[in-house]
């Protein structure tokens, strides 16, 4: 489904590979300018390349979504540059280790839950009143399958999904009335170096491309869309409402 993004300022956080880099690709194409955050400077200029061969525009800021004071900083500059956001894909994070929940070192417990959870929940109080300032604001908040499985030695992981999923909910409930809407993706098994360390030996070629889990996923950005709260599930290709417990 074709989306048309012209005029439109998004935000892709993790946008140097993988799903976060295809998504930011999408959406230059769809005509959006794309604010493209990653902590690999060599993987933002790749993408600058890519979107401007496209006739798409963007601009790079490389930082690492551990310094809470950056994400404040880059919601004071959006604004004083645009006015405004319209997207959001809070798309960045890290798997941690495969260990038993009574091995895992706290530092690595505490980095994990640092960038996928608090610097998700910086993202949204930094940038939620320029959503608000656009006529169609739209967030989509990267999740996983891990967050329901819960599998033995995913623990960090599958707790910092869960807990991003429940504040996408939780902001989405408290923004109902308003034009901004939110919705959770889990994009499932993809062609990515998270999936590679998570499932050494597994053959990549049997995975879907994030290219195509970003295809999926744009649409969610567009204006049309109408759910907010919402958990999306990729398969084959496209988005499947998951219905989550009242």
């Amino acid at each position: 489904m074709s989306v048309n993004l012209k005029d439109k300022i998004a935000l892709v956080t993790g946008a140097s590979r993988g799903i976060g880099y295809f998504t930011a690709l999408e959406l230059a194409k769809a005509g959006a300018h794309v604010i493209a955050c990653a902590r690999t400077v060599g993987g933002l200029e790749e993408l600058d390349d890519a979107i401007k061969a496209a006739g798409g525009s963007a601009t790079l800021v490389p930082f690492d979504l551990a310094d809470m004071n950056a994400i404040d900083a880059l919601g004071a500059s959006i604004y004083e540059r645009w006015g405004k956001l319209d997207i959001l894909v809070a798309n960045a994070g890290v798997l941690g280790v495969i260990s038993p929940i009574g091995h895992v070192e706290a530092k690595v417990f505490e980095k994990v839950m640092t960038i996928n959870v608090t610097a998700t929940w910086r993202l949204i109080r930094s940038v939620e009143p320029l959503l608000m300032r656009s006529d169609a604001g739209r967030a989509v908040i990267l999740s996983s399958a891990a967050a329901h499985r819960c599998r033995p030695f995913w623990g960090p992981y599958s707790a910092s999904k869960a807990a991003v999923e429940a504040l996408a909910r939780t902001w989405a409930g408290e923004t109902q009335s308003t034009p901004l809407r939110i919705t959770s993706v889990d994009p499932g098994a993809t062609r990515t170096a998270m999936r590679a360390q998570a499932m050494p030996g597994e053959d990549p070629d049997t995975l879907p491309h994030p290219r195509e889990i970003a295809q999926a996923i744009v649409p969610l950005t567009g204006p049309d869309v109408a759910e907010t709260g919402k958990l999306f599930v990729v398969r084959e290709n496209r988005l499947v409402d998951y219905r989550m417990p009242e």
